[in-house]
């Protein structure tokens, strides 16, 4: 006598076997009723009907690996970045919110890993690409363009701010050096001449844009920007803090910048504690921007250029996932794409006009 099902307990999933028992039936008959076989065709209704009422009693579940093997496909695209133990990174929650609601409109799960050194990042991206994954996005990776030499070609690859060309990974990113030239001009029609820029590190070719868009603000207005005003920082808050005070030590007893154009908005969010903490007031004494438009610089009035973030994470799932099905249909990985989304100037409490009178630095 068959044992009801309610009764029977067990610390195991329950299995196509299983259901077939409390059907009555073959194993086989339940996989072609739940799997949408053709040959489910040939089975009764009332047939049909008694699997799916057995499999609804046992609670039965499709194992998703063993259905993996099958299709080849995992369903889960991956994210590789790194991450810092010292401090929350921002930029990468809001592009890592945009990866996740991308990847879940489109049926995919979501594994991150963390590349300690992107010098080793071929090394470990190799590792990762073993199939447990069926792409991988590359979150600003830092690594070479002779990199890509040994990037595989069996898993598609799509990189979000790439520090270089990478052969064969489609690559998104904003437009910083628009970004920051809109910013510096908008600081310039304001009446600020001595303007400060805390840039990112000079290996950075984002950092190097923002730069590029400083300097031709200046150019084209027939300035010549105050020297000794371009210094570089890596994008933190911490980084922010201690440049600016460094900065401002050597330059004691100088006037004050009139703005301070941080290349991020961690290292704006720094420079604001520095500043409080000597005293000088934002922005009735030095004007303050940023650069990237998070959550952060929103909840603290930050002027800022805001990147889109969350699409640049939605579009680069988008990207991966058409490459994932391109690859699954005709095997063909397709070149490298290199598409630049906009940024915007968004107005903050941080940002006013100059103000007539220099201050001297404390």
């Amino acid at each position: 006598m068959t044992t009801p099902a309610k009764s029977r307990k067990t610390s195991r999933a329950a299995t196509l076997a299983d259901v077939g028992r409390e059907a009555g039936v073959s194993a086989m008959a339940v996989s072609a009723v739940l799997n949408g076989a053709k040959t489910s065709t040939r089975i009764s209704e009332e047939t049909r009907q008694r699997i799916l009422a057995a499999a609804a009693q046992l609670r039965y579940r499709p194992n998703a690996a063993a259905r993996a093997l099958l299709d080849r496909r995992m369903n889960t695209i991956g994210v590789a970045t790194t991450l810092s133990r010292n401090e929350f990174n921002q930029y990468f929650l809001e592009v890592f919110n945009g990866v996740i609601e991308a990847a879940a409109e489109a049926g995919q799960n979501t594994t991150v890993f963390a590349v300690p050194d992107w010098k080793q990042g071929a090394e470990r991206i190799l590792a990762i690409c073993d199939g447990r994954i069926d792409g991988l996005i590359l979150l600003a990776p830092l690594m070479e363009s002779e990199a890509a030499q040994y990037l595989p070609e069996h898993t598609p690859l799509v990189s979000v701010h790439a520090n270089a060309e990478l052969t064969g990974v489609a690559n998104l990113e904003s437009d910083e050096e628009p970004g920051a030239y809109a910013m510096v001009k908008l600081m310039l029609s304001l009446g600020h001449r001595r303007i400060l820029h805390i840039g990112g590190a000079a290996n950075y070719v984002g950092a190097n844009r923002r730069i590029a868009g400083y300097r031709r603000a200046f150019a084209e207005a027939g300035i010549e920007p105050p020297a000794d005003h371009v210094v570089h920082a890596e994008y933190s808050t911490e980084a922010g803090r201690r440049v600016l005070d460094e900065w401002l030590q050597r330059h004691r007893g100088d006037e004050l910048p009139q703005a301070i154009f941080a290349g991020s908005d961690a290292i704006a969010l720094g420079c604001l504690d520095t500043l409080a903490a000597r005293g000088i007031r934002v922005p009735a004494d030095v004007s303050l921007a940023g650069f990237d438009g998070t959550m952060l610089a929103h909840t603290a009035r930050l002027a800022t250029v805001r990147q889109p973030l969350r699409e640049l994470g939605h579009r680069a799932v988008e990207l991966l996932v058409s490459r994932i099905d391109a690859m699954h249909s005709d095997g063909i990985q397709y070149g490298a794409n290199n598409i630049v989304l906009p940024t915007e100037i968004v107005p903050g409490s941080t940002l006013s006009a100059a103000r007539t009178e220099s201050l001297l630095i404390p």
